[in-house]
């Protein structure tokens, strides 16, 4: 029997990319569905792909920049399904900008969408998860977490930040059996260039040419799933652009010349 089958699963950021293929993927599965964004419109669009029972989905408007009904937003979760599963913290929003061209504003924004907005959902889920003695955090973060790159300064930053926190929850909470999946994807085929950030807040607009190259959405939601029911504890996924991390990792001074030299998108 699927080990996903009835399992209630939050997602954010669900309405595209990753987060879209991960609702459908559990669908599938026989998951019971909540899906967050800002767009009430494409969630209503992804319900519609989805054809869960009423039961089984619930469409929950979520503009990670905003925390003030958080917790509100959890409750409504628990009224409905009694209980969360699996929390997948996949909203964000990239960059496309030099450091100096970049307002502060700009960077604060980052880093509220994709850290502070992530944590304060996790924290308002997480009294559920000890109070249940399980539960499954999955972050969606980027090969970016790992190391930084051009014209991603503050997405970096933020990235980076989600690991130290995450890493250190999951220690915390080791012994609570609630287990935490951090996801590093590199290249993957979904609108996260178009929707960055530049340096004065507007989007980017633009398709890069390597993420238009990059591995599908399907795929990745498939081993993201595959992730969570092996219990990893933090998984890369993409092509060749995931070397990069070992490489830094075992050869830092090569790594250094050679990224460098990387194609800046």
């Amino acid at each position: 029997m699927c080990i996903f089958k009835n399992k209630v699963v939050w997602i954010t950021g669900a309405t595209s990319g990753i987060g879209e293929a991960l609702a459908k993927e559990f669908a599938l599965q026989g998951a019971k569905i909540i899906i967050s964004s800002r767009r009430v419109e494409e969630l209503e669009r992804v319900k519609n792909l989805l054809k869960l029972p009423e039961g089984d989905l619930l469409i929950l408007p979520l503009d990670l920049e905003d925390l003030s009904n958080i917790n509100i937003l959890t409750q409504l979760v628990i009224n409905k399904f009694g209980r969360i599963d699996i929390l997948v913290n996949n909203g964000g929003i990239s960059q496309r900008s030099l450091t100096k061209d970049t307002s502060i504003e700009t960077d604060r924004k980052l880093m509220e969408v994709n850290f502070f907005g992530t944590v304060a959902l996790t924290k308002s889920v997480l009294p559920y998860f000890l109070k249940q003695k399980g539960g499954h955090i999955v972050v969606v973060s980027s090969i970016v977490g790992k190391f930084g790159f051009h014209l991603r300064s503050a997405y970096a930053a933020s990235k980076h930040a989600l690991h130290g926190f995450f890493e250190s929850l999951r220690m915390e909470i080791y012994n609570e059996n609630v287990k935490v999946l951090i996801v590093c994807p590199g290249k993957i085929r979904t609108n996260i260039s178009i929707n960055a950030y530049t340096g004065d807040g507007s989007k980017h607009g633009k398709m890069d040419d390597s993420t238009n190259k990059g591995l599908s959405p399907e795929d990745c939601a498939r081993k993201i799933l595959k992730g969570i029911e092996n219990n990893k504890e933090e998984i890369l996924i993409g092509g060749n652009d995931i070397k990069a991390v070992f490489l830094k990792r075992f050869f830092p001074t090569l790594f250094s010349i050679i990224i460098r030299k990387q194609k800046a998108e």
